[in-house]
């Protein structure tokens, strides 16, 4: 047959286009054979990759701790649970891998996820129909302790599994938490993030590195016998060491959390600091928050750094200091109490007993807290001009630059005549407790101010070498020494004498100065102050001691505490001062004021009593006017504390170890620092409040001490055994009628 032109026609655009299709596809091979890349991609690099298996090593992030090492904050390890609901995956398998009974498991995880059993079998059951290979279990699975993680794999429950994450811990919970503050999981790749305090303000030391490692494998993900494995090693956060005290920290919290039960104020701030470093001790807020359960947060502002108010009298510490410094200050000088006028202003400033005390000293108004004293001392001797450029040099313009987040600073107001008598005495001028409390140091530390920090140290994680130190820093000297000396005898007389606000602040066994602060607060609603009842005030007080030779000094401030019958807003303030000073000055080892003891000045020596009789110790202790304690069933004597060569006073007790059981003493009427001495030879672990002398004990009289027993005892002031420690009252000490009086000539 005679083919068509359509079929030749046909042919030759077959064998046309096949001829192109094979020189293209030619040359691609040849392309690729020549270059061993397609489209950019190496060839040997993917193959490489396609042979080599990379895993992640997770890295913890860095720990706080406090002065002594107590962990404050840190990673712990955490389990997430979840079910594989996917029958595939227990295919071929003798033991099945999947949940098999959703039932049964649901019963079985409900009491220990705290989930209705329902719920549970539920969300196994949606997985199953919506054929998920695995399902989990909301926030009552994640975040689960180890702890509860064994008690689930002990069930064997089939499908049950579990991923490790680690998650922010901090185990003391509400614990200076607005310095430590607190991180939590952010952004896409869920890492632990800082948002508040330290962690916040150190997080990229904190911040952990994850590393990996990496091997090459054949088809069956074993290794090759040369994998060219690659490591590369996980870096944890650095540790950051606090100037936090540990037990300091439990003593203000635990006054702070006392006060807040009784009075329910509306704030409240305190702050200890060693004057002769700047470091803070001790830093706490009202309200507060547990940095592990964060649901319910009033307060996101460390206030003792960030919340500048008027603070009332004890302002009146840097105005004496200023008038002692300049030499314009003679504490004997007589002036007339009760109001001062000057014609540059309408009305006049009143002393808060608004008919005065007549024709007194300077001392004397001091100690009262005299508006008209520090107002007169500035107008008339120092001078308005030279006053303000003291307040300069205490650095009341400025933030104080200490290491935490969130800091304000206060506002001088001094364009008026009526501002700058008002700021003498604390009125109309804002400052923040902190910047108070950096203005003190030179009072405290012989002129030399000091800047404030809570980082001591940045210590590597692995070696704990320290990498970074914050060392001690003098930032000004606005008086002299003998200036800060005379400041401190006159504020400890505030507190001594016939005439002071502060006499209750005094301590047992040490000397403070100080001064009261009773400040008005701002009415939101309008020009002036509240005056609706005498609650309607921030209570303060600034102290230190010892008086002569400060180590000690703190600031509390209570604002609006809901009083009773006839207490006084200073109650409150001088309870949580006396009990935190207190303790600390005795867990700190301060020896107490020799004119504070009513016993021989003069120290006794313990001798090595070792291997003596227990009746040869008893006799000798009780020679030298000492209580012993004998400690034990033995006939000898193994251990003493204080140790041979160690110096104590007249009546202290002085423990005698024997041999045999340790049984609890009466430790009723004891000195805190007896109970310390004999929790520290037998370590327990103690815990105790108030201040003064033990009335209750929570290990029995005649029980057996064990190492480690946990002792709590508490304590108060002579005579007051099984009460609440009576709280000295404050400058706001007047009648009713003069309170009223004072409310309605209030200068705004």
């Amino acid at each position: 047959m005679k083919k068509s032109k359509t079929t030749h026609r046909m042919s030759k655009i077959m064998m046309v286009f096949f001829t192109l299709l094979f020189v293209v596809l030619f040359g691609r091979f040849f392309y690729i054979q020549s270059t061993g890349e397609i489209k950019g991609v190496t060839l040997e690099d993917w193959a490489e990759k396609k042979r080599t298996s990379s895993y992640s090593i997770d890295a913890n992030r860095g720990k706080i701790v406090d002065r002594n090492g107590m962990t404050l904050a840190y990673d712990r390890p955490t389990y997430s649970i979840f079910a594989i609901v996917n029958e595939e995956y227990s295919k071929g398998l003798d033991e099945p891998k999947h949940v098999v009974d959703p039932s049964k498991t649901a019963e079985k995880l409900a009491p220990i996820l705290n989930m209705d059993q329902s719920r549970i079998s539920s969300i196994i059951q949606q997985g199953k129909e919506q054929d998920r290979f695995q399902v989990e279990f909301g926030s009552n699975g994640r975040y689960l302790s180890q702890e509860k993680r064994d008690k689930i794999k002990s069930l064997n429950l089939p499908g049950i599994n579990f991923r490790a994450e680690a998650k922010r811990y901090y185990p003391n919970g509400m614990f200076a938490s607005h310095v430590v503050g607190f991180a939590q999981r952010k952004g896409e790749d869920g890492k632990i993030t800082g948002i508040l305090g330290i962690e916040n303000q150190m997080d990229k030391k904190l911040t952990e590195k994850n590393g990996s490692i990496s091997f090459q494998r054949d088809k069956y993900n074993q290794k090759l016998l040369n994998p060219e494995e690659v490591i590369q090693e996980p870096k944890d956060g650095d540790t950051i060491q606090l100037t936090l005290d540990q037990k300091i920290q439990t003593f203000l919290e635990d006054a702070m959390t006392h006060v807040e039960k009784q009075y329910e104020p509306k704030k409240m701030m305190a702050v200890v600091m060693d004057p002769k470093t700047g470091e803070v001790l001790a830093l706490s807020n009202r309200p507060s928050f547990d940095p592990n359960n964060r649901s319910n947060i009033q307060n996101w502002y460390n206030d003792v750094v960030a919340y500048p108010y008027e603070p009332g009298s004890t302002m009146k510490i840097f105005t004496v200091a200023a008038a002692m410094d300049a030499g314009v200050y003679d504490g004997k000088e007589t002036y007339d109490s009760g109001s001062y006028k000057i014609e540059e202003i309408t009305r006049p400033i009143r002393d808060h007993y608004r008919p005065g005390w007549g024709e007194i000293t300077y001392n004397e108004g001091i100690q009262r807290s005299s508006n008209v004293a520090a107002a007169k001392l500035v107008w008339e001797k120092l001078g308005t001009d030279k006053f303000l450029s003291y307040l300069r040099d205490f650095d009341f313009d400025q933030k104080t630059g200490i290491d935490l987040p969130g800091e304000k600073a206060g506002n001088i107001l001094y364009n008026w005549p009526i501002e700058k008598l008002t700021t003498t005495y604390g009125q109309g001028t804002t400052v923040t407790p902190m910047q108070l409390m950096k203005a003190a140091t030179a009072v405290a530390n012989d002129g030399k101010m000091m800047k404030p920090y809570v980082i001591s140290k940045v210590l590597d994680p692995n070696s704990n070498e320290t990498i970074q130190k914050t060392k001690p820093e003098v930032v000004g000297e606005p008086i002299d020494a003998s200036t800060a000396k005379s400041v401190r005898e006159l504020l400890g007389k505030v507190v001594t004498g016939e005439h002071g606000t502060g006499k209750n602040y005094k301590l047992n066994d040490f000397s403070v100065a100080g001064k009261t602060g009773t400040a008005q607060i701002p009415d939101p609603d309008g020009p002036g102050y509240l005056s609706g009842s005498d609650e309607d005030y921030i209570f303060s007080f600034l102290g230190m001691a010892p008086k002569e030779d400060p180590e000690l000094m703190m600031y509390v401030s209570v604002k609006q505490p809901k009083l009773k019958g006839n207490e006084l807003g200073s109650e409150p303030v001088s309870y949580i001062f006396k009990t935190v000073i207190e303790n600390s000055l005795h867990y700190l080892n301060i020896q107490p004021d020799k004119q504070n003891k009513k016993m021989d000045v003069q120290p006794k020596t313990i001798e090595d009593l070792s291997g003596k009789s227990v009746k040869q110790a008893k006799s000798q202790i009780q020679k030298k006017g000492l209580k012993p304690v004998v400690l034990g069933e033995g006939s000898t004597i193994q251990k003493t504390l204080p140790a041979k060569g160690k110096q104590v006073f007249q009546n202290e007790r002085v423990m005698l170890l024997t041999k045999g059981d340790v049984k609890m003493p009466d430790m009723s009427s004891w000195s805190l620092r007896d109970v310390l001495k004999f929790s520290d030879l037998m370590k327990l672990k103690l815990d105790y409040m108030g201040s003064g002398f033990v009335y209750k004990q929570s290990i029995q009289p005649g029980s057996v001490v064990r190492k480690s027993d946990y002792l709590t005892v508490e304590l108060s002031p002579p005579g007051e055994q099984g009460q609440t420690p009576e709280i000295p009252s404050d400058e706001n000490e007047r009648s009713m009628q003069e309170q009223q009086e004072e409310k309605e000539d209030e200068e705004t």
